[in-house]
């Protein structure tokens, strides 16, 4: 039995609620990994490029989380 049939026989013992699981995992599979680093590189230079002076500007997660009326524990 080859792989791609052993894993189409187990596909009926996985429960409903993991197949979404599964599903996301088997579609990281088949990303495009040239295209997923273009796609990547475009936006690091996009950033590199960016003119605007506020890019660097940082923010504590503290002050985040009251910004946006979150408790931390």
């Amino acid at each position: 039995m080859s792989d791609r049939e052993k894993v189409i026989s187990l596909l009926d013992s996985v429960p409903d609620y993991k197949m979404g699981y599964l599903l996301a995992f088997v579609q990281g599979l088949t990303v495009d990994e040239e295209a997923d680093d273009a796609f990547c590189g475009k936006m690091f230079e996009d950033y590199l490029n960016d003119p605007d002076p506020h890019k660097h500007d940082t923010i504590s997660v503290e002050d985040l989380a009251a910004e946006l009326g979150v408790k931390l524990p």
